[in-house]
């Protein structure tokens, strides 16, 4: 199975019986560089996939939580270097992992070389909210021989031509942005999202994943039949960033609870 296959497949499995999938995010080496390994075992764990933030001075799509875990890994000497590094080192987790980076650093790497490190470290895919479609054929081709996905982003405002061309394009997911601003902000979800949602859904020949400001119980429940998966990220990270268990929480957005032992058991 291709990489960007894995991404697709396991979304799909973990949205059986309508519950939404969970696409997890947490930025590479924060709250801790030393407990990097750790923390992404612990939310492979409990999600269906992973997406790694890589750090970046100015991450203009993320909001304070993200932006400031960006801040502080950079300051405790994370790269894209050393989180292919340490992937590549650590024992292999069960959930298939993104990264999640703005342009400069992948262009820093280069392009060629960053595919073939990637396939090395088990990354299946990347996310670059700053790379327009019409700018990626040159990534493209380098991630395209090793069947690493190029995922694509769609708003409430995308145009319908528009749309349609992304989500054919897109490799893994297609991630549906909930509202225009950046990551964190809590997000209701209208029925007018609801309807864009459908419209993405419809265009679209891989998975659908919400993401941007999901971090309760009952927005995933709001979304459950309207999206194949929902991504979680700066709820998450304030989750790592206290010390609280990202298992239990994770497992709270499914409705199951977590016993003594750290197993997630249905409820009811």
């Amino acid at each position: 199975m291709l990489a960007h296959e894995r991404i697709a497949a396991a979304i799909r499995k973990g949205a059986i019986g309508g519950e939404p999938a969970l696409v997890a995010f947490l930025t590479a080496g924060y709250p801790q560089r030393a407990k990097f390994r750790e923390h992404l075992a612990a939310v492979a764990e409990a999600a269906d996939v992973v997406e790694i933030g890589v750090p970046f001075t100015d991450p203009m799509a993320d909001g304070m939580t993200i932006q400031r875990s960006s801040q502080e890994a950079l300051r405790q000497g994370v790269t894209l270097q050393w989180i292919l590094d340490e992937l590549t080192a650590m024992t292999r987790v069960r959930a298939p992992l993104l990264l999640m980076s703005y342009l400069n650093p992948l262009l820093s790497y280069g392009y060629a070389r960053l595919a073939a490190a990637s396939a090395a470290a088990g990354v299946c895919g990347y996310i670059v909210p700053d790379l327009p479609l019409d700018e990626s054929a040159a990534l493209r081709a380098a991630l395209d021989p090793l069947g690493i996905a190029l995922v694509q982003m769609v708003t409430p405002v995308t145009p319908a031509e528009r749309l349609a061309r992304l989500c054919a394009a897109s490799q893994g997911f297609v991630y549906a942005v909930t509202m225009t601003g950046t990551t964190g902000h809590s997000a209701a979800t209208p029925s007018g999202v609801l309807d864009y949602l459908a419209r993405v859904h419809a265009a679209a020949t891989v998975p659908v994943c919400a993401g941007f400001g999901i971090r309760s119980r009952e927005q995933v429940e709001r979304l459950r039949g309207a999206v194949d998966g929902v991504v979680v990220g700066s709820a998450l990270v304030e989750v790592l960033e206290r010390g609280d268990s990202p298992q239990a929480w994770l497992g709270s957005l499914r409705h199951v609870r977590t016993d003594a032992l750290g197993v997630n058991r249905p409820l009811g």
